[in-house]
């Protein structure tokens, strides 16, 4: 991911371009017959409205249905801004009226079952929908197994806050209550997970907010792994920003977490217990529920598919996308889902005209804030390579050594980016 190319990808094309070649969508007319058809979209995050979306943009007469049980979508990229204080949850949240008034139907109900066989999708009110293709973009669940002691009463005292919205507000209302001199204690786990460097951005802005609101107050992180994505960044920008504030152990140094006693607060690794002031536990995961009630979900917990078309390898017309399938080499991002999504609309498209589908090439960037005006990025291009992606071309990453106005350039891109995706995503 840090290589250079010598067809660099600049990072305002990533932002103009988040997902796949828009070429990819401008496809011949459906017959009448086929834009009959129906798609049911489960799960309204940046790849379920990106597909749906881009769907009904290829092929209005398309009959496009996506299944989301909340009214108002909370995106995690930028949450961690929230949890510091430097935002407020109300930039994160966006409806779905515009997706409706392009002709999507929203179904505004949780999945609950799924029949392969019959094609179709009921939700927890018993309606049934039936569909010729199905999309599913479920996010995460957690593998709660793989971590005893946690559950989702543990999360109310140790919250994980990595699906946004009330676990984002309840640590940080943890962090404006603890006292000046404490200790926070952040739990990350092994991979794959979402978005990998994302826990060191929070471990870095709550830095930042310690560092202004209780500057006696350190952060300790307790990692499953002994490398991270664009590490030597994080780690510059701690020592230049924050001193000895932040303190990392690592997994050679004992530092996975085995188990938590939620009652006692105290959080369990291999080599100590800790019982910090706040504990934010971000468990191992997997895909989320309805993707194992469909059968799409291996013993792994996450979905394996055709790169290609985004087709489930274990049941037939049913295509995954997101977090929840194993995408190789592209990371479980806001920017590499909405990239699938449309992808996977062009892919259904070219399969319901009965046409072999092109190969996609997908488009993804990561911005990281460590500190307000203070950014670093990660963009790479993506090809199906046998049963997985794979990175094309190199990639491009922030210099280590760069200048900090390049720092601050890349922030106002991430802004840019943020906005670029959502406005694409939910109108």
């Amino acid at each position: 991911m840090t290589r250079m190319t010598t067809r660099r990808m600049t990072r305002r094309n990533a932002v103009l371009g988040i997902a796949a070649a828009a070429t990819a969508l401008a496809r011949p007319s459906l017959t009448r017959a086929q834009s009959a058809a129906r798609v049911v979209v489960v799960g309204g995050g940046f790849g379920g409205a990106a597909c749906a979306r881009a769907l009904t943009r290829a092929h209005p007469a398309l009959q496009v249905v996506l299944v989301e049980p909340n009214k108002v979508f909370t995106a995690c990229p930028f949450s961690n801004e929230v949890i510091a204080g430097l935002r407020d949850i109300e930039a994160q949240q966006f409806g779905y009226d515009r997706l409706a008034s392009d002709g999507i139907t929203i179904v505004d109900r949780a999945a609950t079952e799924i029949d392969i066989q019959q094609r179709e999708v009921t939700t927890s009110d018993g309606t049934t929908l039936t569909y010729d293709r199905l999309v599913l973009s479920p996010g995460i669940d957690f593998h709660v197994e793989g971590l005893p002691g946690y559950d989702d009463a543990a999360s109310e005292l140790m919250p994980h806050a990595w699906k946004a919205g009330a676990q984002t507000l309840l640590l940080r209302r943890q962090l404006e209550a603890m006292k000046d001199g404490g200790l926070v204690a952040i739990a990350i786990p092994a991979n794959p997970s979402r978005c990998p460097p994302a826990p060191y951005e929070r471990a870095s802005l709550i830095a930042h907010y310690l560092k202004n609101r209780k500057p006696r107050s350190k952060v300790l992180i307790l990692d499953a792994k002994d490398n991270f994505t664009q590490q030597r960044l994080f780690e510059k920008a701690w020592q230049e920003l924050y001193g000895n504030m932040i303190e990392r152990v690592a997994l050679s140094q004992g530092g996975r977490v085995t188990s938590v006693d939620p009652s006692a607060r105290t959080i369990v690794t291999e080599f100590g217990n800790y019982t910090p002031d706040v504990a934010n536990v971000i468990p191992p995961q997997r895909a989320g529920r309805i993707a194992e009630i469909a059968g799409a979900a291996d013993t792994t917990g996450w979905c394996p598919i055709d790169p290609g078309t985004f087709q489930s390898k274990l049941v037939p017309n049913v295509h995954v996308i997101g977090d929840a399938c194993l995408g190789g080499g592209i990371p479980k991002s806001a920017s590499a889902a909405s990239a699938q999504g449309k992808a996977c609309a062009a892919a259904i498209i070219d399969l319901l005209a009965g046409r072999p589908p092109e190969v996609p090439r997908l488009t993804g960037v990561c911005y990281n804030t460590v500190a307000p005006g203070y950014g670093f990025s990660l963009a790479g291009n993506y090809q199906p390579k046998g049963d997985i992606f794979a990175e094309v071309e190199g990639g491009m990453t922030s210099p280590v050594d760069a200048p900090r106005e390049l720092r601050a350039r890349e922030a106002v891109e991430a802004e840019r980016w943020f906005h670029s995706i959502t406005a694409d995503s939910f109108g």
